[in-house]
């Protein structure tokens, strides 16, 4: 056995929630690119006829209102949830890193008013602002990613913006000042770089939290259109039918796993990235 397959067995029997959480999400994106040919039914197809059956041999997860297959229209809606929650996380990082990034190099009035900015946003809770903004913007996955973008961005522009304020000043920096380089270049090639990895690790644990928002959306009527196959819509409309236990029980399994997964990743990627935590598993 190769030295590096010997890490990656030693990191492995360190962290098994972190392995179980990568293994959780393989599946979970296996299923949602295949779902065509794994889900048993066409997640919109109705059958008055089957309408609220319970779980079957049929139906392993019973049907909805409209008789379409609850265990299908589960393995459609990573089709929209787990991308959604990806888009978020990466738009909010790119956006907030570059702001945060500038603001916390050029500092004085600049860095003051962006701070003051993001402050607005993070005075409310993301759920409530979210919502006002899809709702303005009107239901539809696009405008509920955008207002979950418009909300998010701040968290990543505040903590890379601390990071380079602690980075710029060191002797590194200061050497690439004294032989001529551009700020651009001293921003983006040398301080930059050496700020991105905790803000990797907070992206790994907020993709989790933003599907479990976009599913929030979706509860309340502000995501995607209600046909949609989609897991927060789904447990809104097991609200009506409460006494059919399954349509919002296998819709909300879906949602946790799902979250809990990402976040045992978020976890052990925190702890790899931490030297001190590192030593101690070790």
């Amino acid at each position: 056995m190769t030295p590096r397959l010997n890490i990656i067995r030693r990191r492995a029997r360190q962290n098994p929630l972190m392995v179980a959480g990568i293994l959780i999400c393989i599946a979970w994106i296996f299923v949602s690119i295949f779902a065509k040919y794994v889900a048993p039914y066409d997640p919109l197809e109705q059958s008055i006829m089957e309408r609220l059956m319970g779980p079957s041999s049929a139906h392993l997860f019973g049907t909805d209102q409209l008789g379409r297959d609850v265990l299908s229209r589960v393995l459609y809606g990573g089709r929209i949830s787990l991308p959604a929650g990806l888009l978020v996380v990466t738009s909010a990082m790119i956006i907030g890193t570059i702001f945060g990034a500038i603001t916390g190099y050029v500092g004085g009035m600049a860095d003051e008013l962006l701070m003051r900015f993001t402050e607005i946003f993070m005075a409310f809770p993301i759920i409530i602002l979210a919502m006002a903004i899809a709702a303005a913007l009107g239901p539809s996955v696009r405008n509920a990613v955008i207002a979950m973008i418009v909300v998010w961005w701040p968290n990543y522009a505040r903590i890379v913006r601390s990071l380079v304020i602690q980075v710029k000043s060191n002797q590194y920096v200061e050497s690439a000042q004294a032989i001529g380089a551009s700020p651009l270049r001293i921003l983006f090639i040398t301080i930059l770089p050496n700020c991105v990895a905790p803000a990797l690790v907070m992206a790994t644990l907020d993709i989790g939290n933003a599907i479990l928002i976009f599913a929030g959306l979706s509860f309340l009527g502000v995501g995607p259109e209600p046909s949609a196959a989609e897991w927060g819509r789904m447990v809104s409309d097991g609200i009506d039918h409460y006494d059919q236990w399954w349509l919002s029980a296998f819709p909300g399994i879906a949602i946790f796993t799902a979250v809990m997964a990402l976040n045992f990743i978020g976890d052990g990627l925190r702890d790899l990235a931490d030297p001190r935590t590192r030593k101690a598993v070790g």
